[in-house]
C-alpha cells in the first residue's frame, strides 16, 4: 500500500474482514500458533499475516485497486488462503473460482467479473490458458509453481513468488488495512444456483463476521485447540467457512489439502493431520461408507459436518453407528455465505436439517407467499445479515431471487411444531450432484451440441445411497447411433466432470404437454422406472 494510505487516520466505523481475520494472532503467545497446515506445509499466523500483507502490496503494484476483482484459480493451500485474506486487506475483491472449470468456463467468468488479474495454480495452467482467449480484459497473470504457461500478447505472466516478492520489496505488509466498511465489497462467489447461468453473489465484509459468530461459534462451538478438515475447498461458500473464516477467527488451525478428494486420500489427511472437524457433503460420507474406511481414521474427530445437499436418515445413523462421530446436518448457500439452518451436537434428528441458526429467520411459504402452517410442504425463505447484496450484473435474477429482507432459497420444505425442517426437494428444476449446483438446461444444451442426439432432458434420480445424480434421456435423430458411453465422455469432455449425467437412456420420445413443453416429472417417472429405482 501506499504511504499515503498507511497514515492516513482510519474513520471508527472501518471494519476489513482479513483484519479481523488475522486478529487472533495478535493475542499473547498466538502468533507463533500454527494456523494452516497440509502438504503446501505449515504457515503461523504471523507468517500468514506477513505473506497476505506482501501480497496485498504486490497486487497493489500491478494496479490492482479496492473495489476491483482478482480471480484465484487455484489449489488449496498457504497461497491461495493468503491471496484471499490480502486481496480483501488491500479492499479489492477476491473471486475464488471453481478448479473443475473448463478453459470456456473460466474465461465466461473472467469475462464476467470484469477481471483484469488472474492468480493460478500451475496444475491447472492449460485450461486458464484456454481462458484467456475468452477473457481480453485479464492483464496480469500469476502462477503458483514452475508449470509453463503461455498467454495472449498484451497479457503479462509471472511467477506467484514474484508477486510476493515484489510486494515485500515494496513496504511488504502494509501498516493498516484499507479502511473498507461492513458494506464494503468484500468476497464474490459464483455460483448457478436457481438458474443455470453462473452469477457471481457479491458478499459484504460483515457477511464474514456474520457466519463466524453465528454458526460458526454458536453451532459448531470451534475451539483454538480444534483443527479444521474440509473435503469442500476454497471455492465454495461451504469451504471457504470451514477452511478460513471459522478457524482463523478462533486461532484454530485449518488442514489445506490440494488435492481432489477420494475416500483412500482423505482416511491418509485424518491419519496425518489429526483434524478435530471434519466437513464433507453427503455423498462423500456414502463413499466414506462405500469404501469402507477404517473406524480409526476418525478417531481424532470430535464433530462431523454436512451440507451441500440432504443427508439422507439412514446414511446418517450408518455412519455414526460406524465411526462414532456424530453428524450435524445443515444447509447453507453461495447467497448467504453458509449454513444458516442446521442440527446442533447431540440434538440431532436424522432425516431432517435441524432448527435455524442463531441470527436468522426462517418461513414456508405457499405460491403466494403466505406463510403455511407445520406440516404443509411450502417455498424455504431466509432472512440474517449475511445475505448477498445481489447478483452481479443480474438484474432480473436479483430480484426473483432476493426479495427485501428475506432470501428465496429454491427449496421445499416442511417444518413440525418443534421448529425442524425437513427438505422435500427442489422448488424447480436446478438440482445438486455430489453438494455442487448442476443445471439441467447446461447438460442438455451440452448432449444437443452431439451430431446424433435430437432431444436431451436432465433429471436428478436417487443412487444406491439416496442422493440425487443427473441422469439424462436422449432421442437419437434417425439413423444416428450414440452408445450411451460416448455421450456421458462428451459431456465429460465439454464440461465441468461433476455436471456429467451417471446414466445416459435413450429411448423413442421425451413426455412433453400438449403445447411442447417438457414434462420433467414424466421424464424422471420414465427414467426411475427403465432403472428399477424408486
Amino acid at each position: 500500500m501506499t504511504a499515503e494510505t498507511a497514515t492516513a487516520p482510519v474513520p471508527p466505523d472501518t471494519f476489513n474482514a482479513s483484519d479481523y481475520l488475522l486478529r487472533a494472532a495478535s493475542e499473547p503467545g498466538a502468533a507463533a500458533r500454527t494456523a494452516l497446515t497440509g502438504p503446501g506445509g505449515d504457515l503461523g499466523y504471523a507468517e500468514l499475516g506477513e505473506l497476505a500483507g506482501s501480497i496485498a502490496a504486490g497486487l497493489e503494484r500491478w494496479g490492482l485497486r479496492a473495489e476491483e476483482r482478482v480471480v484465484l484459480f487455484m489449489a488449496d493451500g498457504p497461497s491461495m488462503a493468503a491471496a484471499i485474506l490480502g486481496a480483501m486487506r488491500l479492499g479489492a475483491v477476491p473471486v475464488p473460482v471453481s478448479t473443475m472449470l473448463t478453459g470456456a468456463e473460466l474465461g465466461a467468468l473472467l469475462a464476467d467479473a470484469r477481471a483484469r488479474v488472474l492468480l493460478v495454480s500451475g496444475r491447472f495452467a492449460v485450461a486458464a490458458e484456454s481462458a484467456l482467449a475468452h477473457a481480453p480484459g485479464v492483464r496480469r497473470v500469476a502462477v503458483e509453481g514452475d508449470a509453463p504457461f503461455r498467454a495472449p500478447a498484451g497479457v503479462r505472466v509471472d511467477a506467484f513468488e514474484d508477486l510476493v516478492r515484489e510486494g515485500r520489496a515494496h513496504g511488504g505488509e502494509p501498516a493498516e488495512p484499507y479502511a473498507t466498511s461492513d458494506d464494503s465489497s468484500a468476497l464474490w462467489l459464483y455460483t448457478s444456483g436457481t438458474t443455470g447461468r453462473p452469477k457471481g453473489a457479491m458478499h459484504r465484509h460483515a457477511n464474514i463476521r456474520h457466519v463466524v459468530e453465528t454458526y460458526g461459534r454458536q453451532v459448531l462451538g470451534i475451539r483454538p485447540d480444534d483443527r479444521c478438515y474440509s473435503v469442500a475447498k476454497l471455492f465454495f461458500a461451504y469451504g471457504i467457512g470451514n477452511s478460513l473464516f471459522f478457524p482463523l477467527a478462533a486461532g484454530a488451525t485449518a488442514v489445506l489439502d490440494p488435492d481432489r478428494p477420494t475416500p483412500a486420500s482423505v482416511a491418509a489427511r485424518l491419519a496425518e493431520y489429526r483434524p478435530t472437524l471434519f466437513f464433507a457433503v453427503p455423498t462423500f460420507y456414502a463413499a466414506i461408507l462405500n469404501a469402507e474406511v477404517p473406524v480409526e481414521a476418525f478417531a481424532s474427530v470430535r464433530l462431523a459436518v454436512s451440507a451441500g445437499e440432504p443427508l439422507p436418515a439412514e446414511l446418517c445413523r450408518c455412519f455414526t453407528a460406524r465411526y462414532g462421530v456424530e453428524i450435524i446436518d445443515g444447509i447453507g448457500s453461495t447467497e448467504c455465505l453458509h449454513i444458516f439452518l442446521s442440527n446442533r451436537p447431540g440434538q440431532v434428528r436424522p432425516g431432517t436439517t435441524g432448527t435455524a441458526v442463531p441470527g436468522y429467520e426462517l418461513r414456508v411459504v405457499d405460491a403466494d407467499g403466505a406463510d403455511v402452517p407445520p406440516g404443509t410442504p411450502g417455498s424455504l425463505l431466509v432472512k440474517g445479515a449475511s445475505i448477498a447484496t445481489g447478483y452481479w450484473c443480474r438484474t432480473d435474477t436479483t430480484r426473483q431471487v432476493f426479495q427485501g429482507e428475506w432470501l428465496r432459497t429454491g427449496d421445499t420444505y416442511v417444518v413440525d411444531e418443534d421448529g425442524y425442517y425437513t427438505c422435500l426437494g427442489r422448488t424447480g428444476d436446478m438440482l445438486k450432484a455430489g453438494g455442487i449446483w448442476v443445471s439441467p438446461a447446461e447438460v442438455e444444451g451440452r448432449l444437443l451440441e452431439h451430431p446424433a442426439v435430437s432431444m436431451a432432458a436432465v433429471v436428478g434420480l436417487p443412487d444406491a445411497d439416496g442422493l440425487d445424480k443427473p441422469v439424462a434421456c436422449v432421442v437419437l435423430k434417425e439413423g444416428a447411433a450414440a452408445e450411451p458411453t460416448e455421450l456421458i465422455a462428451f459431456c465429460r469432455a465439454g464440461l465441468a466432470s461433476f455436471k456429467r449425467p451417471r446414466e445416459v437412456l435413450v429411448v423413442d420420445k421425451l413426455p412433453t404437454t400438449p403445447t411442447g413443453k417438457l414434462r420433467r416429472f414424466a421424464v424422471r417417472e420414465l427414467a426411475s422406472t427403465l432403472l428399477g429405482t424408486p
